[in-house]
């Protein structure tokens, strides 16, 4: 291939021109495409008017393929003159340099292009039922501006229900005090930046934590009216980095992460101010697009493949929901009506999942209509779970990353921009050097550490990696936006549910109940969505944990803050049974729920029904409970808390 005489011609053309059959629609259809990939740079025109010109051109290699006739009077043929096209337009000179030193690369696309060449007809009906017939280059300007301002919704949903249960959390009167982690650290190993990085080192006052949220707040407000996007995205990216990492176990969530990663992406992927007039505009970066896009195929793959590959034998059962709508975390009131649905009903919904987790997710890197039928899909089951379920933003953020997948062309045709060649290439062409040289890295770096999380995953095990990337998993993990993810890998068949109790007497006891997590039998299960309760959250862990006899550290906190009466913490209950004084006494203990039948509801008007299964905490009271409480955090530790991931 490579050894073949090359043809001169002696009559150049003054620019680089590509000769090709213009009595084929598709290869007609495709020139004018290529226009705007080459930006203007060559020079087209049909061999019929061509030939001509050049005889030194045997006819026969015009009807097997293209020719890029160069200024010096050099001619390229077929898939190497494509790649010599958009290196001499300066574009992707990558290309050539894989087929020039590759030798199995030039060989697999001389291939390729073969079989095109050869079966033009065919590919002309699924080029136009995959692509259409337009030929303007695809543009995601007005994708970008509606992405940022949804993703600029999201963090605001964030902040705002994050401001109103930080005191109760993590305050200097809340179950686990950031000042008092950072403190044990500080004066353990000094102050670790990188490894907790986080500017509560700085201050972790009450005032400080609420001013990181409120600063996150405004810069929220201010992406989603597209006031100065990048310095915005940075705010929210650090503010919400350092809520996380003081956060501890309540910032811990799969969807806490996937925030992070969409913002840091968000970044890069926004211009410097919103807006569409074609004298400023930069065209985003396709490396960034797709950063995006492959954080939502993780997202959703993993979530897909880790049922299949963790061990748990429900999720191929298919029995799978006749769990699922009654032990997630905080189930809704339609969650008991789709309990109790027909069987086949259920196998339907684990096929339809599975469809938006295992295949769906290959459709975001094929042609435009196929990549709609997979925005279709995956959109339509976080609807579905958020219809059921209320898992605070994560519904929402995933609905805003499938937005990635649109072109400008989805819009309504007044907000579409008409771009000349001229303008279209200044407006791509802008950022040079974060386009050819920062992205390219970031790029590598992120395919670096998520092919490994994919392999992990399918192993369902840790991999002993060579230990320049198991260096680079480590540095880049703190940063929290390099993520593995893999939603309910295990699905839990019990409903063990806490039930936190104080008294004066140690005789007559009286129930604290929470704002969303299942408690009084006759209370219907509500939806509170996109708030994130994250106390009713880990209650739900705490319960999973305490059904194998174990205690999370972060419980004794609790129930300490309980028996003093701290308002902050008091303030993330309904109820208060003690409004005067706290009690002396407190206690936990166990029960298993479960939906009541349509019959027993409509007799006793319960939602849930339980029955009691342990004692999981004993009384206590605040005198004695440091020392034991002391002792159970310790013997929790000691034990390494395990636990499914939601």
């Amino acid at each position: 291939m490579h050894n073949a005489a090359p043809i001169t011609v002696t009559n150049p053309p003054p620019r680089p021109l590509m000769v090709f059959d213009g009595d084929c629609s598709f290869c007609k259809r495709w020139v004018e495409r290529w226009k705007w990939l080459t930006l203007g740079d060559i020079d087209f025109e049909p061999y019929q008017t061509a030939s001509s010109n050049f005889p030194a051109i045997p006819i026969e290699n015009f009807h097997r393929g293209v020719q890029l006739v160069e200024p010096d009077g050099r001619v390229t043929k077929n898939a190497k003159a494509v790649f010599k096209s958009f290196h001499l337009a300066k574009r992707k000179r990558w290309l050539l340099w894989l087929y020039e030193n590759i030798w199995p690369f030039a060989l697999i696309t001389e291939g390729v292009y073969r079989f095109i060449a050869n079966h033009r007809n065919g590919l002309d009906k699924l080029d136009r039922w995959a692509l259409g017939t337009k030929t303007t280059p695809t543009t995601y300007v007005i994708t970008r501006e509606v992405f940022l301002r949804l993703l600029g919704v999201i963090y605001l949903i964030a902040f705002l229900s994050y401001y109103h249960q930080i005191d109760g959390l993590i305050g200097n009167r809340g179950i686990l005090p950031i000042a008092t982690y950072l403190k044990e650290v500080r004066e353990q190993v000094g102050v670790v930046w990188w490894q907790l990085p986080t500017l509560a080192w700085i201050n972790s006052s009450d005032p400080f934590l609420h001013g990181l949220c409120i600063s996150g707040i405004i810069a929220a407000i201010a992406l989603i009216i597209g006031l100065v996007p990048i310095p915005a995205l940075i705010v929210l990216w650090i503010s919400y980095l350092s809520l996380t990492v003081a956060g501890q176990e309540f910032l811990s969530f799969q969807w806490d992460m996937l925030l992070l990663e969409a913002g840091l992406l968000s970044i890069f992927f926004a211009p410097w101010r919103i807006g569409l007039k074609l004298s400023r505009l930069r065209l985003p970066s396709h490396l960034t697009l797709f950063l995006i896009r492959w954080l939502l195929f993780r997202l959703m793959f993993l979530s897909g493949l880790v049922k299949l590959t963790f061990g748990d034998v429900t999720w191929r059962s298919w029995e799978v929901f006749k769990y699922h709508y009654e032990t997630q975390p905080i189930p809704t009131w339609t969650s008991w009506y789709f309990q109790h649905f027909p069987i086949w009903f259920q196998w339907c919904s684990l096929a339809f999942m599975y469809l938006a987790e295992i295949v769906a997710p290959f459709f975001i890197f094929f042609p435009r209509r196929i990549r709609m039928l997979g925005f279709t899909i995956i959109v339509l089951l976080q609807i579905l779970i958020a219809a059921t379920g209320n898992y605070g933003f994560f519904n929402l953020l995933a609905i805003v990353l499938c937005f990635s997948l649109l072109d400008d062309s989805i819009w309504p045709r007044r907000w579409c921009l008409n771009f000349t060649i001229e303008q279209f290439c200044e407006a791509v062409c802008g950022r040079w050097f974060f386009r050819h040289r920062v992205m390219p890295v970031i790029t590598a770096i992120i395919l670096i550490i998520t092919s490994m999380q994919i392999v992990e995953a399918f192993k369902a095990a840790p991999v002993d990696w060579p230990a320049p990337l198991a260096w680079l998993d480590r540095e880049i993990e703190p940063i929290r936006s390099v993520n593995s993810y893999g939603l309910f890998r295990v699905m839990t068949r019990t409903r063990p549910e806490i039930i936190v109790e104080g008294s004066d007497d140690g005789v007559t006891w009286k129930p604290y109940e929470f704002k969303w997590k299942a408690g009084p039998l006759d209370r219907p299960p509500a939806f509170c969505t996109p708030h994130m309760p994250r106390l009713d959250w880990q209650m739900w862990f705490a319960a999973l944990d305490g059904e194998q006899g174990r205690i999370d550290p972060w419980v004794i906190g609790f129930f300490q803050r309980l028996l003093e009466g701290s308002p902050p913490v008091l303030d993330l209950l309904k109820t208060n049974p003690f409004p005067d004084h706290p009690p002396k006494y407190l206690r936990a203990q166990i029960y298993d729920y479960h939906f009541t039948t349509p019959e027993a509801r409509k007799q006793s008007g319960n939602w849930w029904k339980r029955d009691f299964v342990r004692e999981y905490v004993p009384p206590i009271t605040l005198q004695d409970f440091t020392q034991r409480g002391t002792e159970a955090a310790a013997s929790a530790q000691r034990e390494g808390l395990s636990r499914a991931d939601p």
